[in-house]
């Protein structure tokens, strides 16, 4: 099956604006959150096409700068999925689309690999994203952020066979008691990438924002509001970090992370 990877980015984030060309210091040197997050993109095994979704000009100048294939997309566009919907119209042909948000330079190649063979192997799947389980640092640090009022990590409630319940900003299901930092937890990290079959996909922007999007601020729950099966793929991070970039408190984290991964090897 032909794979497409589509990085939406745009400048104007409400929480973090510019967010997209904020430099990250690495044992690389400094790149860009899109450079870092296309790289990840390119580190996937069996991707036929990489490219960067973005309506704002400074993104396209940068990112094809330092090489990516870009899409221009309209600035209408409410989030990243409505976005990748816009790119599989315009490059149709591909079998499953992935949307590797452009905010998630740590995202190791595995997660994607697994996801795409998830969707797969459930052909009553509209779209895959994958999950996390979390250790006690990964909790204490989500539920750290809500008490300080910033918006950190996305948690996900699944069924049998994978099947999503919810997905929220608040840390789900309740759990009542505090975790050593390598103590597995019930609650699992969503990571925000997503596998969308081009049905569902070219569906999404036809139909309304929900009050669940709405409050959550979360686009994969519209698919759910819909009627839709999204198939939540567990994920390992044999001993990686991950932490998406979500406010300018966390560039010092996932510097953090990027230097405790190359200490690793």
């Amino acid at each position: 099956m032909s794979v497409l990877i589509a990085i939406p980015a745009r400048f104007a984030s409400t929480r973090y604006p510019g967010k997209p060309l904020v430099a990250l210091k690495g044992p690389d040197g400094e790149k860009t959150l899109i450079r870092r997050s296309w790289e990840a993109a390119m580190a996937v095994n069996g991707v036929d096409r990489v490219v960067v979704a973005t309506d704002d000009a400074r993104i396209r100048d940068h990112a094809e700068g330092f090489g990516a294939e870009v899409v221009m997309t309209s600035s209408a566009c409410q989030n990243g999925t409505e976005r990748c919907a816009e790119v599989a119209a315009a490059l149709p042909g591909f079998d499953i689309v992935v949307n590797l948000q452009g905010d998630a330079p740590l995202t190791p190649a595995w997660f994607v690999e697994d996801l795409v063979q998830g969707l797969q192997a459930d052909p009553e799947a509209d779209i895959a994203t994958p999950v996390l389980r979390c250790d006690g640092r990964a909790l204490n640090g989500f539920l750290a952020d809500r008490r300080a009022g910033r918006v950190g990590g996305t948690t996900a409630v699944f069924g049998v066979g994978g099947r999503g319940l919810y997905f929220s900003k608040e840390v789900i299901p309740y759990t009542g008691r505090v975790y050593a930092d390598d103590e597995p937890t019930p609650v699992f990290h969503h990571v925000g990438v997503y596998a969308y079959r081009p049905e569902a996909l070219k569906a999404y922007p036809s139909w309304p924002v929900g009050p669940l999007e709405q409050l959550e601020g979360l686009e994969q729950l519209r698919f759910l509001e819909n009627g839709r099966r999204v198939l939540c793929v567990e994920v390992t991070a044999r001993g990686r970090q991950f932490w998406e970039l979500n406010n300018p408190e966390d560039v010092p984290r996932i510097e953090a992370m990027m230097a405790e991964m190359a200490s690793l090897g």
